[in-house]
This record gives C-alpha cells, structure tokens and sequence, in this order.
C-alpha cells in the first residue's frame, strides 16, 4: 500500500545520510515536504539535492544537536520555510562523535530529542494527526559491553517515548518509537566493520535470524507507517525492526 502524504511538513533529524536519509526521501516520495538538518554541511547538501529532485519543498540546516539554542533555531526555521509541521522524526546519534560518548549520547539521542519536540510542539498542536517518531535502538533492550553509553541512551529514549505519548495525547499528537537492528549503509559503523573487521561483521550477521543486515529503506517504511493513518491508534509504542535479531540477543 502506498501511503500519501501530500501536504504534511516532516522534520527529520540527522537527515543527510543512513536512515535519517532514506526516511527524509521517502517522505518526499510520498508528497510531503520536508526539512533536514544533520551536523556536516557537505553530506547535508547533497542530500538537499536528492529530495529536490524529487519535486517537493526542501529545506536544509546544519545543526549542532547538542546545543539547545541551536535546536528552537532550527526548528523555527523549518517551520517557517514549510508552513508549519505535522511530524517529527528525531533520528540523530551522538555515537559518532569524537567527545565524552555519555556526555554526546545523552546531550544528542536523548536529550536533543526532547529539546526538539518542546521546540516543535506549538506547531504540532496546531497539526491533524501530529505525530512524533524517534528513532531510537536495539541496543536499548539489551546490555552492551562495547558501547554502554550509547545502549543506555537509547533505553532512556523508548522510556520517554511512552511518558510524552501520555503528555502529548490530550492534544491529539502521537508519539512513537522505532528500534533499528544493525543497519548497513555506505560510511554507516557496519560498512566500515566490513572492511576493518570483516570476522566481527560476519558473526552479526550469523545471528540475525533473516541472515542478512537491515537497509535503512526499510526502517524508513516503519517510521511511515508510524506516521500514517494506518497506525492512527499507535501510541507510546516501540516499533522493533531487526530481522529478528533482539530474539537471540
């Protein structure tokens, strides 16, 4: 089924590459216009580009996700560039920053995305069907010895998607989560394990039921349904999307 979002405005965070890129495009492809931001200027904007061509309205910022003042800019700019907003896709990650990962994975999977949805909530209020997607992990359901930071942000995330469904259901706006399993894409953490560490990709791969990595498409697809009429009573809800792979973690 093909979903129609001709006429919504989308915000997307972390939007230039991986799934923040393929949901932003998706989104485009199905009518709606859309802003992205994401820290890298160079990937940003060939990613602006993509979503042009597609025909819809496009706007595009950089923006430092760990800086609050940095968050109300951006989301009134988006706003104001597409005539308001109806979702809110929190997607980026602080994993891949060079600082303190509990410090940049709390400041940006965390904390980001409440700054985002306070910064866009009198523009969501104003919306039919409003809804707030964050994309959060498998690695919140579970522990992880390599990168604990990172897991227990992404915990702290799933638990705040169901207490803001709760605070945001008398204004009829819907909040949502989506839990990716290993995603590959070109520059993506896996792609580079193929390359860097080719046993380790290997082993993940043989402990996905599906037997193969996910493609960020189709977490895209998951964030869509969310976003849809189809899932018009969905909320405070963790959407799992690994091939399987959490049910032998």
């Amino acid at each position: 089924m093909l979903l129609d979002f001709t006429g919504r405005r989308v915000i997307v965070t972390g939007g230039s590459r991986g799934i923040g890129r393929a949901t932003a495009l998706a989104f485009a492809r199905a009518g709606a216009d859309v802003s992205i931001c994401a820290r890298g200027a160079e990937t940003l904007e060939k990613t602006r580009g993509e979503i042009a061509a597609v025909g819809c309205m496009v706007h595009a910022a950089t923006c430092n996700l760990a800086d609050a003042e940095a968050i109300k800019t951006y989301v009134a700019a988006a706003a104001d560039a597409l005539g308001g907003i109806d979702i809110l896709v929190s997607n980026a990650s602080g994993i891949d920053n060079t600082g303190d990962s509990w410090v940049d994975c709390l400041n940006v999977d965390v904390m980001a995305a409440v700054r985002l949805a306070d910064a866009a909530l009198p523009f969501l209020a104003r919306a039919t069907d409003a809804s707030v997607i964050n994309v959060t992990s498998i690695s919140g359901m579970m522990p992880s010895a390599r990168d604990p930071a990172y897991a227990a942000a992404k915990a702290a995330l799933i638990n705040f998607t169901t207490s803001q469904a709760v605070q945001l259901a008398p204004k009829k706006i819907r909040a949502n989560a989506v839990a990716p399993g290993s995603i590959d894409f070109p520059g993506g953490f896996w792609d580079r394990c193929r390359t860097e560490t080719p046993e380790v990709y290997k082993s993940v791969q043989d402990g996905i039921p599906l037997g193969r990595y996910g493609k960020p498409e189709e977490i895209a697809n998951v964030i869509l349904f969310l976003a849809s009429p189809l899932a018009s009573w969905v909320t405070g809800q963790t959407l799992v999307a690994d091939g399987g792979q959490v049910l032998r973690a």
